[in-house]
């Protein structure tokens, strides 16, 4: 993992030095359910299933994610590393499959983990999480990430890593355009570009279109107009001070247990109680 982008090792700090905290904080009856929102590959969450199994603790685990490649994938792999484990994969439609799972007997813990809450603007943000809320039994919990508000210079650092790869996962958007559009970007004409405000707490990341160019897409066809020095917005990335953390918890109708947090500060995986 490239140091700069400390997000993904703060949070797998927090998840193996603290997941007998975080299970201890639920006080939940057992069996009960463990839900992740959008699971991929499933490593962000293993050291806190890792952490049940061992101690033979009761639950299910109910990944959830839009792709059954990634759903078999990671079924296929915590099957050979926790042969005990109880898993019960969801594809589909996380509010579909949430309001199934509030009719369970069992009390559940949501998991919206990494910085993903950060790519949602604060509206849309209590929004999403006014929905989770909803969708949730009265003393079910959500843990949520949360990437910190910190020093300007480690955010600008984190995005202008020197390997590059925030720029080439950026770019890397034109190639499956390319891929799943049939267009015609050619990516040694688009720069990458990001912005932190430290006082909003937002990151923008951009694509600038380096000259004056037209890009065809076949499979809709469409063709786009760009001009010289033209912006592409691609990611909002947004940071959080605690305060708004508590906030936002308060707006969206939870009530914030713990904040879980890696050593630096950095990140915190937030425990919120309907």
């Amino acid at each position: 993992n490239m140091p700069e982008y400390y997000l993904t090792d703060a949070e797998f700090e927090i998840l193996s030095m603290q997941s007998k905290q975080i299970i201890e904080t639920l006080e939940f009856s057992t069996p009960f359910n463990i839900v992740e929102l959008g699971a991929g590959d499933g490593l962000k969450t293993f050291k806190l299933l890792q952490y049940l199994v061992d101690k033979n603790i009761n639950f299910n685990y109910v990944p959830i994610d839009i792709s059954q490649e990634a759903i078999d994938l990671l079924t296929k792999r915590l099957k050979e590393r926790l042969p005990s484990l109880n898993i019960k994969p969801k594809v589909g439609d996380y509010f579909e499959i949430l309001k199934v799972n509030k009719q369970s007997d069992y009390p559940s813990l949501l998991l919206f983990l990494g910085g993903n809450i950060g790519n949602y603007n604060e509206d849309k943000a209590k929004h999403l999480l006014e929905l989770f809320n909803d969708n949730m039994k009265t003393g079910d919990k959500l843990l949520i990430g949360f990437d910190i508000k910190k020093n300007p210079i480690t955010i600008h650092n984190a995005y202008y890593d020197q390997h590059g790869i925030t720029k080439r996962f950026n770019l890397n958007l034109l190639l499956r355009i390319n891929r799943e559009l049939q267009a015609d970007f050619k990516i040694d004409d688009f720069d990458f570009y990001c912005h932190y405000n430290p006082i909003t707490g937002d990151v923008k990341s951009y694509l600038v279109s380096l000259k004056k160019q037209t890009v065809e897409l076949k499979a809709i066809n469409k063709t786009i107009d760009f001009d010289y020095n033209e912006l592409i917005w691609t990611e909002l990335s947004k940071k959080y001070s605690l305060n708004e953390i508590s906030n936002l918890a308060e707006a969206s109708n939870f009530k914030l247990t713990s904040n879980f947090l890696d050593c630096k500060h950095y990140f915190t995986d937030s425990l919120w109680e309907k």
